[in-house]
């Protein structure tokens, strides 16, 4: 399968799945994509419905890999990277009400859904490191859950030394700590004054300079990364299968709390590939960027608002410049005037006719904390406890009010979010396990300027194998 640049559309000629994952940023600024998505007939989309977890994973991840990997070769990457999910099933749906159920994305190792993505992504990583006998230093930028899940995949890898940056004071002490207190040599955190758009900024421009990624070895793991998107397409196959074999549904809708537009934009795929998807809705916390252009096909960058679901508190969300290039019919030239004129201007408009084609896909909806916590509430009296990010998507569930069967994601673990969940219910969720010590561990992270020089400095510092 060939892979182009949202850039440069016609930079595809040594571009295979090895090379699009370790690069996670195209060299000319751009996020991979196919050239052409594999598309599933009806019935060969049902034939997988009895497929377990890692079976599906094979057989999905296997339509995007061409000859670089086999299929014995990703089934047992499958099963080590999943069989520390729950007890049984890694996605267990919840019956929210008759026409809402709620997939718990949550019961991987650090608890949120990220896990799915970079559990996978470290051991893709691995094999092709020891086909080349390389190493590399991954840089990444986290709103909360992409660090810990990439620190908890990676840490004491000896081909990897892996710098996560995130935004001071902004996410929950519970993720901070999550990160902070891994004991590995091989693991640097970073708290960088500013949000986390500064945070993504800074990667961003380190994945696109030629000489400092070439001596240091960089490596992504944020959501621009094509292998976390493609990881995240299975669960939706593997839940929206569960609700059209047992109801006899023809197709199904999801609601999906985001800021980055990874996960969506994962349920978008799963579309294209031919899954019976309605309408995905866009949730969004009052950092509504993208939940407004779904709404008025106009994308304004504002000022981040710290809120109760802080992995959403982002602006700029790097995945959708992928959907902006298939609307814009796979025009590079017109992707990068779009971006640009965000980059100076502060925000740019599609057409109606663009809108209305998208609106036949995704819904855009903004909810504010005070509605997440009336949520929340409505919830703890059905005796479910969620995640403030989980209510977002509830809510917007809710609001939609669509007629088809609406599968909720659950991104995270409500202990992971222990303060808000205890402003809406008055009462604290109970620390797992493995993490009962987690507030009395000594921590290990460096705070820094949004300073670009001080940033590669430290890279330089600490890449040393």
């Amino acid at each position: 399968m060939n892979y182009i640049s949202t850039r440069n559309k016609y930079h595809i000629s040594d571009n295979n799945f090895s090379k699009i994952t370790m690069e996670g940023l195209a060299p000319d600024g751009g996020l991979y994509i196919p050239e052409n998505f594999p598309f599933l007939n009806s019935d060969e989309v049902y034939k997988m419905a009895n497929l377990s977890y890692t079976e599906l994973f094979t057989e999905i991840i296997y339509k995007f890999c061409g000859s670089c990997i086999n299929k014995s070769e990703i089934y047992q990457i499958a099963i080590n990277s999943y069989k520390d999910f729950g007890s049984g099933d890694p996605a267990p749906l919840t019956n929210y009400n008759n026409n809402i159920k709620i997939l718990e994305l949550y019961h991987g190792p650090t608890l949120a859904f990220k896990d799915f993505a970079l559990q996978f992504l470290s051991r893709i990583f691995n094999l092709f490191l020891d086909r080349n006998n390389k190493n590399i230093t991954i840089i990444g930028a986290t709103s909360g859950d992409t660090g810990s899940a990439a620190i908890e995949a990676f840490k004491n890898n000896p081909r990897a030394n892996i710098i996560i940056l995130h935004p001071k004071d902004k996410v929950s002490e519970f993720q901070r700590r999550q990160m902070t207190t891994v004991n590995a040599d091989n693991v640097f955190n970073i708290a960088l004054e500013g949000n986390f758009d500064d945070c993504q900024a800074i990667v961003k421009t380190l994945l696109v300079d030629k000489e400092f990624n070439k001596k240091q070895n960089l490596a992504s793991i944020n959501s621009i990364n094509w292998g976390r998107v493609l990881a995240q397409v299975v669960y939706y196959f593997y839940s929206a299968l569960k609700v059209l074999k047992f109801n006899k549904l023809k197709r199904v809708n999801f609601s999906v709390p985001t800021g980055n537009f990874g996960d969506a934009y994962a349920g978008y795929i799963a579309k294209k590939m031919g899954l019976p998807i309605n309408k995905i809705i866009i949730a969004t916390n009052s950092n509504d960027i993208l939940s407004k252009f779904f709404q008025t096909g106009i994308y304004r960058v504002s000022t981040v608002v710290p809120t109760l679901s802080p992995s959403m508190d982002i602006q700029v969300a790097s995945n959708f410049e992928r959907l902006l290039f298939e609307c814009l019919e796979y025009n590079p030239a017109l992707v990068t005037e779009y971006m640009t004129k965000l980059n100076t201007h502060g925000s740019f408009e599609i057409s109606k006719e663009i809108l209305y084609q998208l609106n036949k896909t995704f819904i855009g909806v903004g909810v504010n904390d005070d509605i997440t916590l009336e949520r929340m509430r409505s919830c703890y009296e059905k005796n479910i406890i969620v995640d403030p990010h989980t209510s977002v998507g509830l809510q917007a569930a809710c609001t939609a009010n669509l007629d088809d069967l609406c599968i909720v994601l659950s991104t995270a673990h409500p202990v992971k979010f222990s303060s808000a969940v205890n402003k809406a219910i008055n009462n604290s969720p109970s620390l797992p396990n493995k993490y009962k010590n987690i507030f009395t561990l000594n921590e290990k992270y460096k705070t820094m300027p949004n300073d670009l020089s001080e940033i590669k400095n430290f890279i330089s510092s600490n890449s040393s194998f």
